[in-house]
């Protein structure tokens, strides 16, 4: 029986690699039984509603584009109550945090073969607030901004390179804020330069996690928060303990936790998933286990 399949493109994701590829992957999908229906997001932000209305006449919701796409998709379906969460994800974004996390392929052909011939895996949801969803990061802090404010035509051209530069402009910037940090067993208060709650093993291609350390699917996030450094040897403790993912310093603390809630002083900028979060001054974020289903 032929399987109905909505396919939703982000048509800017990938320096607009879709052109090149959606055709192939159309071909992959109809060869293995399926009747896919293209939809292209027009804006931001528009995935969810998307998902939201057309999800319940599909058998499958698959996405093409980056983890900002896959985020979307993953928020409408949430919104959807306890009907269908299974997602197949096809990677064309930048970093592609999730997909490399999975791994899955970076090849949009082979990932299409995937999801026909994949398993579904349970993943975490991360609520922030009381309406706003995340699949892998919410961040505040150093370098934060890079996601969300590299120029799209310097993604495009540049790829992960962007990020980098757009990184090393924003290092006079970058100032500590002080927050109280409640967790599962425990309070820590503190100014922090960057705190991130995470389910992935890869925050923007720069900062890694052990796998071992990262069940995607245990109802835990993983909580990386940085102090701000008082002396040259704090940063570069802070530095090696990034690169290294060996967090048994005293700078950099590594929590797990069901639930975390922030308190700032004063109105704080985040992101999500890449994609501008607001600011806040009191925010709860809440993991919602296994959530969603990602084929691999």
């Amino acid at each position: 029986m032929s399987k109905r399949v909505m396919l939703l493109v982000n048509p800017n994701a990938g320096k607009g690699g879709y052109k090149t590829v959606l055709a192939d992957v159309l071909k992959v999908l109809c060869a293995g039984g399926c009747v896919p229906t293209v939809f292209f997001t027009q804006s931001r932000g528009e995935a969810p509603a998307l998902v939201e209305r057309h999800a319940p006449e599909y058998d499958m919701v698959v996405c093409l584009g980056g983890d900002g796409t896959l985020s979307e998709v993953a928020a409408g379906m949430l919104r959807l109550g306890e009907q269908k969460r299974v997602i197949g994800y096809i990677p064309l974004g930048t970093s592609n945090d999730v997909a490399k996390t999975l791994g899955l392929s970076s090849k949009p052909v082979e990932a299409a073969k995937n999801i026909l011939a994949g398993r579904p895996v349970s993943y975490d949801i991360g609520q922030f607030g009381d309406a706003a969803y995340f699949t892998y990061v919410a961040a505040f802090g150093a370098f934060t901004e890079v996601s969300y404010g590299t120029p799209q035509e310097s993604k495009q051209v540049l790829g992960q390179m962007a990020y980098m530069l757009e990184g090393i402009r924003h290092l006079p910037k970058i100032t500590a804020c002080h927050a109280a940090v409640e967790y599962d067993g425990g309070v820590v208060e503190d100014d922090f330069v960057f705190g991130a709650v995470t389910n992935s093993t890869s925050v923007a291609g720069l900062v890694r996690l052990d796998a071992g350390e990262v069940n995607l699917s245990d109802g835990k996030f993983e909580v990386l928060l940085v102090r701000n450094p008082q002396a040259i040897s704090d940063l570069n403790d802070i530095i090696t303990s990034i690169l290294l993912s060996d967090f048994s310093g005293p700078n950099v603390l590594f929590l797990k936790s069901r639930e975390v809630h922030f308190t700032f002083r004063e109105p704080v900028a985040w992101t999500r998933d890449g994609e501008d979060g607001g600011q806040h001054r009191d925010v709860v974020i809440v993991n919602r286990r296994s959530a969603v289903e990602i084929i691999v």
